[in-house]
């Protein structure tokens, strides 16, 4: 058995929709699972028109569902023409942004969005797609069957960004997946979506159709799991800010994690966890071009001292000043309490004996951070920084790596500089203006343009 994710931009329209049926079909021998995101825009559109609801703007709301509910009309009008399940797949659409239309009438009457309410909107892309992808298979000749995700990934009631049950996902695979696998058949899910166990709409947050697909594959042990995007693999960088960014075609789990959390964006971060945890492998394909090499991420890819060139802008630092942290056992765990309170995640961490400083990707509830914080120490806040992130299994082999990176950066005053415990990631914080042109630098340092 095999996962096949097809991401917004590979189900986007008719026309991406027929090359996932392509694909698929050249994996029928591998018994396919295939997980689909929201039509490429749409999960946006749909967080879009929840708001304008909620704040009053009806009229907007309305317009935009009946915008959708068209494109969702006319690409299933072009994808199934001629097929006795149009109507059936037409009225289900139909149906939907009905339910929807009520939904923004609701909202507009409350004043105010609820996590729960938000994922309750957001589903309907996902929901909308598998139905009409699942249909696509049928009229071209495949047996599949739609399978509500909602049935499969069970998890708690943490709205919008929902904690998976693997275990229960793994019991509700079984049921209701493997049966149709070992029919022939194969089963559609739309991934980002779940539910309580009482049967309550949730999702697991942006880019969880990948976080899906490697639950699924996870509850299933499957042989690989495959995520069909629009980019022909992970590069060692981003191709935006470094043009001559390079294919990694083999890379391990642990760098391609490192990766994907200092801002990847061809994967989610949550992905590889399942995989490494049964240790399946992980591929990358880019949909319009399924010929290509693409990604292998494994346990066994060579080692490298630097594998890509990573970072992120607008980060912000906390730094935090305390002679009473000094030989005080538990000032630490009290400290990260206060950003576990109020649900802010730490990403860089760097501490001496009296001081503490940490980077955060998201300021929301900044504020009252620094406020509880308060009572440690002296806190200052600074905006405006960057990360960049070198990342290799075997940088920490030697100094060469290290030291060349910091003579790339020259003048460039560093923040802060971390070492990773396991050793493959070299992070900097410097100025968020700095980091295009680091990135770039470091890349040409590391990954010299090859002879002609």
């Amino acid at each position: 058995m095999i996962v096949c994710k097809f991401g917004g931009t590979s189900v986007a329209d008719a026309t991406a929709i027929d090359r996932a049926v392509q694909i698929v079909r050249e994996r029928l021998d591998r018994k396919p699972i295939v997980v689909v995101s929201a039509l490429g825009g749409a999960t946006n559109a749909l967080l879009d028109l929840a708001r304008h609801a909620a704040a009053g703007d009806l009229l907007v709301a309305l317009q935009q569902i009946q915008q959708l509910r068209e494109r969702h009309l006319n690409t299933a009008a072009v994808l199934l023409d001629g097929s006795a399940e149009l109507d059936d797949i037409c009225q289900e659409i139909s149906v939907e942004f009905d339910e929807l239309a009520y939904l923004a009438e609701a909202l507009k009457t409350l004043g105010y969005l609820t996590p729960r309410s938000l994922d309750k909107v957001a589903a309907v892309g996902e929901t909308l797609s598998s139905h009409m992808v699942a249909a696509a298979f049928r009229h071209r000749g495949l047996q599949a069957a739609w399978v509500d995700a909602r049935n499969v990934m069970i998890t708690n009631d943490q709205f919008m960004k929902a904690e998976p049950d693997p275990k229960a996902i793994e019991l509700a695979a079984q049921e209701h997946l493997l049966p149709l696998v070992q029919r022939g058949v194969i089963p559609v899910v739309g991934g980002f979506v779940g539910a309580t166990p009482t049967g309550v709409t949730t999702t697991l947050g942006r880019g969880g159709s990948d976080y899906s697909a490697s639950l699924i594959g996870a509850a299933l042990q499957v042989d690989a799991i495959e995520i069909w995007t629009d980019v022909d693999g992970m590069l060692t960088a981003d191709p935006r800010v470094v043009p001559d960014a390079r294919l990694i075609e083999r890379i391990r789990f642990d760098e391609a994690s490192e990766l994907a959390s200092f801002g990847a964006k061809v994967l989610h971060p949550n992905t590889i966890a399942p995989a490494v945890q049964r240790g399946i492998p992980v591929y990358i394909f880019n949909s319009r071009n399924p010929s290509g090499a693409g990604t292998m991420i494994a346990f066994d890819a060579p080692r490298f001292p630097v594998r890509a060139i990573a970072g992120k802008r607008n980060v912000t630092i906390v730094k935090l000043r305390s002679a009473r942290m000094l030989l005080a056992p538990g000032f630490l765990r009290r400290v990260f309490e206060v950003f576990e309170t109020h649900r802010v995640s730490v990403d860089v961490v760097a501490t001496s004996e009296v001081s503490i400083s940490v980077t955060l990707d998201d300021p929301t509830n900044l504020e009252a951070v620094v406020t509880d914080l308060m009572e440690f120490g002296d806190i200052s806040v600074e905006r405006q920084r960057g990360i960049v992130a070198i990342v290799g299994a075997g940088i920490s082999d030697g100094t060469v790596s290290l030291g060349t990176a910091i003579a790339v950066l020259g003048e460039v005053p560093i923040y802060m500089a971390s070492l990773s415990a396991s050793g493959i990631n070299f992070t900097l914080v410097i100025d968020d203006a700095q980091v295009v042109p680091v990135m770039q630098r470091l890349h040409t340092a590391f990954f010299p343009a090859i002879a002609a």
